[in-house]
């Protein structure tokens, strides 16, 4: 007798069984990916508010010891007011704004950001941050995009600057 002839010994799939595994595979990668991406998003949203709570707690234990006075108002030194924001809650400073690298008799607050720079807005990629020094309405806020964060200097109002969060 002949061996191999007919179906007795087959090792390969055919056509139609390969397409059904594909379509099978088509399927459950259609009904994976969206969670996926909605999972991502998820945690960049919580590491967005996560950033900003910090933040904002650092500015306003900022605004406390320093008299009433928010970061980037007074520059300490600095060359402008975005400098002056980062420079006083990222290093050392006293009760007049002033902006040191290491810790004083009057050199005695902060850092209150540890790492030495700011966190990263999670939808832009971005730590810088711009600050107004000019704005006193707390409702007049927009982002643009440029920066990390946006800080209203005046009002204390700290938020994302990547054109899609300002309300957070």
């Amino acid at each position: 007798m002949l061996q191999g002839v007919g179906n007795v010994g087959r090792k390969a799939f055919t056509l139609m069984e390969m397409l059904i595994v594909i379509v099978i595979l088509g399927i459950l990668a259609m009904v994976i990916i969206p969670q996926i991406s909605t999972s991502t998003d998820d945690a960049k949203l919580n590491t967005l508010r996560t950033n900003l709570n910090a933040m904002r707690n650092s500015v306003e234990l900022y605004y406390t010891q320093h008299n009433g006075t928010y970061p980037g108002a007074v520059l300490g030194g600095a060359a402008d007011a975005n400098t002056a924001f980062e420079q006083q809650l990222t290093r050392y400073t006293d009760v007049t704004n002033t902006i040191g690298n290491a810790k004083t008799a009057d050199i005695k607050f902060g850092p209150y950001i540890k790492g030495g720079q700011l966190p990263m807005n999670p939808f832009n990629e971005k730590r810088d941050v711009l600050v107004d020094t000019a704005e006193t309405d707390i409702t007049a806020k927009a982002s643009d995009g440029t920066t990390g964060w946006k800080f209203y200097a005046k009002t204390g109002v700290l938020m994302a600057n990547d054109g899609s969060h300002d309300a957070e």
